[in-house]
């Protein structure tokens, strides 16, 4: 056996021997590094802990896959060797994927562990995601390409060579650590690969690493912008919990947009039944950025409604803030009692109103102007319809009663309004159907005075103050005044019951009249009561709201004989 043969037994017996060392125990371990490579590259890796120390091969002992028989030569003429702390591995096949250890001891009998995983791909797998380093994606307008660590550490300490491609196509003059892409537009997108080209053992070795550019949508940051709290106070209740939402925008499609709750003008500090939380929110599809803090008060003390708490916005460029209250929230009983007071005097306002209207309308009848008043040159205030037919000697006494003495000297002697009363205003010998006619188109009101018996016979007439041969055209006084009143809406009807309807009610009338009476209930004369004959009394307060508002102007006996002007 030559001497040469000899001395490789001895090394390969030593090397042997070595990782047949058992396991150190209570070795630190460190984590573990990752690293892409395509078949063919080669590979150079030293635990960044001692990147500048200078150690010998004594000192470390590689391995892979936690093999400890499985040593990994330190002859720098084997593909996979390592120097001291420094491990290489040449023209890099998929086979050589895997984890790979060193083991560190020093005299003193420190241990350390480092690990390096290794993925390596086939070099049809270039383009696949999977081999990058990640991807770079902001709305910058020119974009940084930094070359990935492993390749960038390889060239600097083996003194390699930087170039770049683009989609794999060599880009010239770019021999950086980095690569600037100014202005960057949709061409620019693909895949950048970083290239080292070094030197081991007289042999030319080259590594690579890509990474993908895509572009992403321009930022556009705004001043910060709290939009809650919008109030410097808020309502709370002492010994109930409550929340604070402090919600701010920032800016569209930004990183940099956030939101805190400070206390006093110090930042929050978490505290037994206190918590604070944040939340950040991307609105889509307008990329609006929007963050949101929220304090949650368990329960409400007294000190809490003396400190400030601030709404913090903070964004890339800005800082906002609005200073909130907590104030104390009043009693419920007596916002109660002032709504109870109010609604009841809302409501005694209101029956007050309805009972008093025709009241306060009177009383401000002199004192409101009626302009067409001026316009109405009409004669009469109410043309009297009313009969005697067909009723009681007690009831038609009664009528008589009333239109010759209570109606004119109330409605006539103190309220100074003038009635067209048949027997008592008509001429002797004049045409009664003429008569009739020009006097209903001189009144301005039509009053119809109802007994128990009216309408029996579908008559409306004026029996009571003229001799009884004049209730045989009775029935054209009210047909002239229905017709006025109802087509050609000229007059206003006043309705007057006296005594008791009956159970029959008013279904005995003509159908004109039971259309009045249901359009207005007829005034009821109280008949027997005290008051009855006072012009202030309920019932002839009734009467004279539906009178007009200012009597007619007199005229002289010659105008009442002729035709009304206009006629």
């Amino acid at each position: 056996m030559d001497v040469s043969r000899l001395l490789l037994l001895i090394f390969v017996g030593k090397s042997a021997s070595e990782c047949s060392v058992p396991t150190v125990q209570h070795c630190e371990d460190y984590d573990t590094e990752f690293v892409k490579l395509l078949e063919g590259e080669g590979f150079y890796f030293k635990p960044y802990d001692h990147y500048h120390s200078k150690l010998t091969d004594k000192d470390f002992t590689w391995y892979k896959n936690n093999s400890k028989t499985d040593c990994i030569s330190s002859n720098e003429k084997e593909r996979i060797h390592h120097s001291g702390k420094t491990l290489f591995i040449l023209n890099i096949r998929p086979e050589d994927s895997g984890l790979y250890t060193a083991r560190y001891k020093s005299q003193s009998g420190k241990c350390n562990r480092y690990y390096v995983n290794l993925e390596v791909w086939k070099a049809s797998h270039k383009a696949d995601k999977k081999v990058f380093y990640g991807e770079i994606k902001n709305s910058d307008e020119n974009k940084l390409v930094p070359c990935p660590d492993p390749v960038k550490d390889t060239c600097d300490d083996l003194g390699g060579n930087f170039t770049w491609s683009k989609d794999f196509i060599p880009i010239q003059d770019q021999h950086n650590d980095h690569l600037w892409v100014t202005s960057a537009t949709i061409k620019d997108v693909g895949i950048y690969t970083c290239n080292c080209t070094w030197t081991h053992n007289h042999k030319t070795q080259y590594t690579t690493g890509s990474r993908r550019l895509d572009l992403e949508d321009r930022g556009v940051y705004h001043k910060v912008q709290i939009l809650n709290p919008s109030n410097k106070e808020q309502l709370a209740d002492k010994g109930v919990g409550i929340k604070l939402n402090c919600k701010v925008f920032c800016g569209t499609n930004i990183k940099h947009c956030g939101a805190r709750w400070d206390v006093n003008e110090k930042p929050f500090t978490q505290r037994q039944g206190y918590s604070q939380s944040n939340n950040t929110v991307i609105e889509e599809p307008s990329k609006n950025i929007f963050s949101t803090a929220t304090l949650v008060i368990e329960k409400v003390s007294a000190k809490d409604f003396q400190d400030e708490f601030q709404c913090v916005g903070i964004g890339f460029y800005s800082t906002s803030t609005v200073v909130l209250r907590l104030k104390q929230r009043e009693s419920i009983i007596p916002l109660v009692i002032r709504g109870v007071c109010v609604m009841f005097f809302c409501v005694f306002a209101a029956v007050l109103v309805k009972y008093f209207a025709i009241d306060l309308a009177l009383l401000f009848r002199p004192y409101l102007p009626v302009s067409s008043h001026n316009k109405d040159v009409r004669m009469y205030d109410a043309y009297v319809v009313y009969q005697t037919h067909s009723m009681d000697k007690v009831t038609e006494d009664t009528l008589c009663r009333f239109i010759t003495e209570t109606l004119p000297s109330v409605l006539e002697k103190k309220c100074g309004y003038r009635l067209f009363i048949h027997g008592r205003d008509d001429i002797p010998g004049e045409d009664r159907l003429e008569l009739v006619e020009v006097r209903m188109k001189q009144s301005r009101r039509l009053m119809v005075i109802l007994t128990p018996g009216s309408g029996s016979r579908a008559e409306i007439t004026d029996q009571c103050p003229v001799s009884p041969q004049s209730s045989v055209i009775g029935g054209f006084d009210w047909q002239v005044g229905l017709h006025h009143a109802l087509l050609q809406r000229e007059m206003t009807v006043i309705l007057i019951q006296l005594g008791d309807t009956g159970p029959q009610g008013y279904t005995h009338l003509p159908l004109g009249l039971q259309h009045l009476t249901r359009k207005s209930a007829p005034i009821r004369w109280p008949e027997g009561s005290r008051s009855a004959a006072a012009w202030n009394s309920r019932f002839w307060k009734k009467v004279r709201y539906l009178m007009p508002a200012t009597p007619a102007k007199r005229y002289s006996q010659s105008a009442d004989i002729s035709e009304p002007p206009g006629v």
